[in-house]
């Protein structure tokens, strides 16, 4: 199914949430309102708005809020994606010039700053400590994923466990804070929160898989990205991991090589090795388990449109192309 046929049971909330961020993206800092404008409306899947909107969905909650805490996420996204391109020195995102390309990394930064600040101002305003607690918690693991991964940089010895720690750090803890946030607007209990809390993990999980392995198979056009971008900024991924464990040891070495130098003058022979040892089919069927669990962990929920279209997201998040 597409993205569109999956959010149908929610479009006008996602409307709603489109205006909410609108609003409160204003300042009178021009150059905020710019960076701001830019980085929403340059395109993106709004995967973690949507997923805070069909969590609450799924347990009947029919006040308004849903719609703020939706852009809260959305904020918070937006500001780890300015923060990312500048550490990784990226010109492209989406197809798009990346802000840091376009305004310099200065500006780039401190509008990110902007953008996670006015997330909390947004927050507080619900009163809601639970809630407060969760993005709180959040932010913070989310941090710690970027330091991590900037320490993995262009480290050949990483390993399984240490890439899938940054993964749930960096990227899959925003997923989850999303439906557990829905389940807290929706009065469920608190192992219905666990449960979506963990769709919301192995979901987030499978989809960063899937990124990886698009970076090696991926159509430009869809992507938004140059093949071999990661290792270009010397990321172990995982389907560079398996392939170096798993192929040759002249493989292994030109992998080495290629993490702990960047730059793409073996992508070639790098592309070869992941071929020959299978590893992008090593990394789509890891992907697939996540988006099996996940989807088990909601399976007692009540039937709902919401619920449907809860696991069909994590049905896209290994089927995709983009």
């Amino acid at each position: 199914m597409s993205l569109e046929a999956i959010r149908s049971p929610i479009e006008s909330d996602m409307l709603a949430v489109d205006e909410v961020i609108r609003k409160r993206l204003y300042s009178e800092v021009v150059l905020i309102r710019q960076i701001s404008e830019y980085i929403i409306n340059s395109g993106g899947k709004r995967l973690r708005p949507a997923l805070v909107l069909l969590s609450a969905g799924a347990f009947g909650y029919s006040g308004g809020y849903h719609h703020i805490l939706a852009a809260v996420v959305e904020f918070i996204h937006t500001a780890t994606l300015l923060h990312d391109d500048v550490v990784d020195e990226s010109n492209l995102r989406r197809g798009n010039a990346t802000a840091n390309a376009l305004f310099g990394n200065a500006a780039s930064v401190l509008v990110g700053d902007f953008l996670y600040s006015r997330a909390f101002q947004m927050m507080v305003g619900a009163g809601n400590m639970r809630v407060m607690e969760v993005l709180a918690d959040a932010t913070n693991v989310i941090a710690e994923g970027e330091v991590l991964q900037l320490l993995n940089c262009n480290d050949a010895d990483i390993d399984e466990a240490r890439y899938l720690q940054v993964i749930h750090y960096k990227t899959a803890k925003l997923f989850e804070a999303a439906t557990r946030l829905g389940a807290i607007l929706g009065n469920a209990s608190s192992a219905d929160e666990e449960a979506m809390a963990v769709y919301g993990m192995r979901m987030g999980t499978a989809f960063q898989l899937i990124d990886d392995v698009l970076d090696y198979s991926g159509d430009h056009a869809e992507t938004g990205k140059n093949v071999g971008d990661d290792l270009a900024e010397g990321k172990p991924t995982l389907p560079l991991i398996y392939a170096m464990k798993n192929g040759s040891p002249q493989q292994a070495e030109v992998i080495r090589r290629a993490i702990e130098h960047g730059g793409l003058n073996e992508l070639d022979a790098v592309m070869a090795a992941i071929r020959d040892t299978g590893a992008l089919d090593y990394a789509k069927s890891q992907a697939k388990d996540e988006a099996r669990v996940a989807c088990e962990a909601i399976s007692h929920l009540s039937h709902s449109k919401y619920k449907e279209s809860l696991l069909q997201l994590a049905d896209f998040s290994v089927t995709r192309s983009y």
